[in-house]
């Protein structure tokens, strides 16, 4: 097991690597372009549609041919796509069918390496697995956005042609190293006499207010990202390698926090109690956002939001995955999918009430980030009920 975990970490980090690349630059590669910030927003947010509409289906898929195959064609997806929009050179059209291309492929890659470590992991240690999947997305943002800050130095294109031939090595990588985890017996068979099983099968009792919670929290952190390049550069004159040091030191922390806090203290039975934690240190984050005056404090205010995500994330996965009910593909499907519905809506109200006031993406966010408690409290209470059910019966 420790084997697989290691090479679904190398895995996930190297797939965000080539993903937080991107991050610094591609505010300039769209506005650089002539095109308005209203674009910047459609083409964060067509990715996660399409990802949306995807994610359940490669997780569904994933449940009856195992999770190896569609891992394989997720990273190959990812480098089609970003060396796509290293071509585009300001044409918009070909941007858009890079990031649909990317978007189709990102969730078989993620959702599908999610489904894997469930695979591979008992109920009492899986929070600790989640937070090692954390940790390395977290290293994927640490060095990611560091790196791509430093390649638009070279011209924004460069960034994405770095990622394209990154996914294609990680490609390679699991082509060679990774073992398949879904044993034949284990496998979902198909239902010749009835319906597939639909993403929303998983959205019942208790957990419906977990998956609608992980949606706030990428909803909050999809606005962040497609506002905070603007924000900062208005407010502290921020550059594109500005933003990537910002995310990189959020990223360093947030490893932190999931690969030592998470994996190593906290329990099974532990996780809501720390998602209301994140929650909190999250809204706070949001708040002191608004007073960065220099790269330092940027970086130390982000880095506060950054725990607070750090801290929600994996506990939430693992509570999905010890309580559901459906195929572990079929779970990891509809959270990819909330994940990717957060990030369709988020960029969009971002970018549109930006216009309006450049702190206003912010303390939505705060807002949202507590009114988020609500939804925690009404997951505990169900899972407490059900519970003491269970054990009448």
């Amino acid at each position: 097991m420790k084997k697989q975990l290691a090479i679904i970490m190398v895995l996930l980090m190297t797939i965000f690597i080539g993903f937080g690349i991107i991050i610094p630059v591609l505010p300039d590669a769209v506005t650089g372009s002539g095109a308005s910030s209203f674009h910047l927003g459609m083409l964060l947010s067509i990715y996660s549609l399409a990802s949306f509409l995807m994610s359940p289906i490669w997780g569904s898929i994933s449940d009856r041919i195992g999770r190896r195959p569609l891992i394989m064609i997720g990273t190959l997806g990812f480098s089609v796509s970003f060396f796509l929009f290293g071509l585009a050179d300001g044409n918009l059209l070909l941007m858009y069918a890079s990031r649909i291309l990317g978007g189709l492929f990102s969730g078989a890659a993620t959702a599908c390496a999610v489904a894997y470590v469930a695979d591979i992991t008992t109920e009492e240690n899986r929070t600790k697995g989640m937070g090692l999947v954390g940790m390395s997305i977290g290293l994927g943002f640490i060095f990611g956005p560091a790196v791509g800050g430093i390649l638009s130095q070279w011209g924004y294109q460069v960034p994405f042609f770095a990622s394209a031939i990154l996914a294609l090595l990680t490609f390679i990588f699991a082509l060679i190293m990774l073992p398949e985890s879904l044993s034949e017996e284990k496998r979902r068979k198909p239902q010749a006499d009835g319906p597939k099983p639909s993403r929303w099968s998983a959205f019942v009792g208790s957990l419906k207010y977990l998956y609608v919670l992980s949606f706030f929290v990428s909803f909050t952190l999809a606005g962040l990202e497609a506002t905070l390049l603007l924000f900062e550069k208005d407010k502290i004159g921020a550059t594109s390698l500005d933003l990537g040091i910002m995310f990189a030191v959020s990223g360093v922390v947030g490893a932190l926090i999931q690969g030592g806090v998470v994996r190593r203290f906290i329990k099974r039975g532990d996780e809501a109690r720390v998602v209301g934690i994140g929650l909190v240190v999250s809204a706070i984050g949001f708040v002191l956002i608004l007073f960065s005056d220099s790269l330092v404090t940027a970086s130390i205010y982000l880095s506060v939001f950054g725990a607070g995500n750090a801290l929600i994330r994996p506990c939430v996965t693992s509570l999905i995955t010890q309580k559901t009910k459906v195929g572990q593909g079929v779970a990891s499907g509809l959270s990819s999918s909330m994940d990717s519905l957060g990030r369709i809506t988020g960029p969009l109200l971002g970018a549109g009430i930006y216009q309006y006031s450049m702190n206003l993406p912010f303390y939505t966010g705060a807002i949202l980030s507590v009114a988020a408690l609500y939804l925690l409290y009404r997951f505990m209470a169900l899972d407490k009920e059900a519970s003491s059910l269970g054990q009448r019966a």
